[in-house]
């Protein structure tokens, strides 16, 4: 890997203490696992003396090790009859995530009645607490008023909702019913929506009156009401009241008084279809009895974001989101009874509904924040760290070199001793970020736990271990249970060698996306066509020599540069490394002479000027690590660059905005504004 220098040396040394204490520690214990390497092959492949895969054996052991309740126990593990493509995991056992996540801890006689489920924090800062107890009920109610109005097992709910607690209450309810819940990201405009409802069909749509970003009002009932009137579907739609600009009750009409006080700026109101939260669910029981369930019985349909095609709808179960989640939180993040866990997403995001399922399955307490990382200062989250004694923090990479441009002073102003573990996903880190959150926001001693996965199976392939060392910008290995490779455009395997490749799964896993929304066809099309028998997640994938994965972008994302390919993560982190830049994203246009040539922009960091000799500079860095064909072309400096809210780049706005085409549907963009930087820069 000697074109990535700065990923070499091991960073992370965990203490005997901090490793021996680990969660995945006591799992080695108490099957008598002695390394990590023993671990991975334990979990993922043949065991030896048995007749059943290690991934057979783990995801069924782990129903009892992690305390995960079945109402009716499960025939088999799987029945993979039909292929990897379509397992059939815990056949003939019933289940519901509901029960699992809130039911059992708000009983009479659980510790974790009266425990913190979650801690919600506004942009405003107004706070709340909502214990097991209080979230059952509301769940509760939100279950009886979908059985009201008519949702039965399978029928799809709509979750065009602000990051405020009742969202929560809102999935689970859905869960309890047996409806399939349908995050749609809180960010979205009306075509992203619209085609979300279109696909979906939701009959009813929870929504808000808005949300509070950067100190300014965010509407979504309108939004919501056009993109209802382009898909059609919905009958009923729910709208929350977070702004104070919703009618006081059903049939108020739209210039009633809102719930929370007067607004001069009401939402719009269709009196025949829409219903206030307090006049739908307020009103309901606070008691419902939650299905049983089959095992593969729906429970989510997430949306894939669209910023790179036509938004695919990926099929969750309750025993595999369930089982994956908590899996990965327990031992991935080393969830305790008394952490508080901060991942910044949206509910539209899996990382969402993970984030949820995955703490509350042990009854744990998760931190929601409704606004922006940087209002009204750039130390939002290191204030929200230091107030609420977060244990676990979670953030995309780019967000990170954002919050970094701002200085090491907004940091170091608070106390983040809290803190125990960090998080990351989203797309591939530079070595010189992930050092900055190492030592700036962990300290120097909390490991940074770099997932990658995806919305597909709801969960990680890779993921470091807590106990392991890391070194910058690694994930680790597989996934425990997992049963991932790295192969060469046969389909042979390459992981050993030390070459790049592209990321596969060998097998499935119960999270595994059961389909697509859309059938079959697509499914297999998607990700079991390129090999016999792998799932090809269409990543660039490499395994150094002591063992340590990385990846290096999607593949679908590759430049094809004179007849090599290399990620456009290869490209920009070449450029980061550089003291001078703090962002970068590298794209590929047509060239008549290599077929693709590179285009690089850059947001350089605050003390550094553009000029001529840095562009030189840097053109000429890229050529001296990647080859004269890969030197950019052109290199340009900006401000910022497109986004969607999660934090990730939207290098197909780049693209179009630099060959001077129609860039699409746009509207999970975060700063439309930057488009126009882009068209002037320099």
């Amino acid at each position: 890997m000697d074109e990535y220098e700065g990923f070499e040396e091991v960073v992370h040394e965990p203490t005997e203490a901090f490793a021996e204490s680990t969660n995945v520690a006591a799992f080695m214990r108490e099957y008598g696992i002695d390394d990590y390497e023993e671990l991975i092959e334990r979990t993922t492949s043949a065991v030896p003396g048995e007749p059943e895969s290690g991934v057979d054996w783990f995801w069924d052991e782990i129903v009892d090790y992690l305390d995960i309740d079945f109402y009716t126990d499960y025939d088999a593990v799987r029945d993979d009859t039909d292929g990897p493509q379509f397992s059939d995991w815990y056949p003939g056992g019933e289940v519901n995530v509901a029960h699992n996540v809130v039911d059992r801890h708000a009983a009479v006689d659980s510790p974790n009645r009266n425990r913190v489920a979650l801690l919600w924090e506004g942009e405003p800062g107004d706070v709340r607490e909502i214990t097991y107890h209080e979230l059952r009920r509301q769940s509760d109610r939100v279950a009886n008023y979908l059985t009201e109005a008519g949702i039965e097992t399978g029928d799809t709910v709509g979750l065009y909702m602000p990051m405020v607690p009742e969202v929560v209450s809102i999935l689970y309810g859905c869960l309890k019913v047996g409806a399939i819940a349908v995050p749609i990201f809180s960010g979205f405009g009306r075509e992203a929506t619209a085609t979300r409802i279109e696909d979906g069909e939701p009959s009813v749509l929870f929504t808000g009156d808005g949300f509070y970003r950067r100190g300014d009002e965010v509407r979504l009932k309108g939004t919501a009401d056009e993109a209802i009137a382009d898909a059609g579907h919905v009958e009923e739609v729910v709208v929350y009241d977070r702004l104070g600009a919703t009618p006081a009750s059903d049939g108020g009409g739209p210039n009633a008084a809102g719930e929370g006080g007067d607004h001069t700026d009401p939402v719009p109101w269709n009196d025949d279809r829409d219903r206030t939260w307090t006049g739908a669910v307020g009103s309901q029981p606070s008691t419902y009895e939650t299905k049983h369930l089959p095992s593969d019985q729906e429970s989510l349909l997430l949306y894939s974001s669209g910023t790179t095609g036509e938004p695919k709808g990926i099929v969750h179960t309750h025993a595999g989101v369930l089982t994956q989640c908590a899996k990965e939180i327990h031992f991935g993040f080393d969830q305790k009874p008394a952490d508080r866990f901060f991942w910044v997403s949206d509910i539209g995001w899996m990382m969402g509904p993970w984030t949820l399922i995955g703490n509350h399955a042990f009854g744990g307490t998760v931190v929601m924040y409704e606004g922006a990382p940087d209002h009204p200062e750039p130390d939002r989250f290191w204030e929200m760290i230091d107030r609420h004694s977060i244990t676990q923090f979670g953030i995309s990479p780019t967000a990170i070199r954002a919050l970094r441009k701002h200085g090491d002073e907004w940091v170091e102003e608070h106390d983040l001793s809290s803190l125990r573990i960090l998080g990351s996903t989203g797309e591939p880190w530079d070595p010189e970020s992930w050092r900055w959150f190492y030592d700036a926001v962990g300290g120097g001693d909390c490991p940074i736990i770099n997932i990658s996965g995806g919305t597909e199976i709801c969960g990680c392939f890779l993921m470091p271990m807590p106990n392991r060392p890391l070194k910058p910008c690694t994930l680790g290995g597989p996934g425990l249970g997992m049963d991932i490779d790295i192969v060469d455009e046969t389909g042979e395997s390459v992981r050993e060698s030390g070459e790049r490749g592209y990321l596969v799964a060998r097998d499935s896993c119960p999270s595994m996306t059961k389909s697509l929304w859309s059938g079959d066809e697509r499914y297999v099309e998607e990700y079991w066509s390129t090999w016999p028998d792998l799932w090809d997640h269409g990543d660039f994938a490499q395994k150094d020599d002591d063992g340590f994965w990385f990846l290096h972008g999607r593949a679908d994302d590759a430049l094809n540069v004179a007849g090599r390919k290399v990620g456009p993560a290869e490209i920009e982190g070449v450029l980061i490394d550089h003291d001078a830049v703090n962002q970068a994203a590298a794209v590929g246009v047509p060239d008549d002479t290599t077929g693709t040539a590179v285009v690089a922009y850059v947001v350089l960091e605050p003390d550094a000027e553009p000029s001529d000799d840095l562009r030189e500079e840097l053109r000429a860095l890229v050529g001296d690590e990647h080859g004269k064909p890969f030197r950019p072309r052109e290199l340009l400096f900006v401000d910022a660059f497109p986004k969607t809210q999660s934090g990730k780049i939207i290098r197909r706005a780049i693209e179009s905005v630099y060959v001077g085409e129609d860039p699409g549907d746009l509207s999970s963009m975060e700063n439309p504004e930057a488009l126009d930087a882009l068209r002037d820069a320099a």
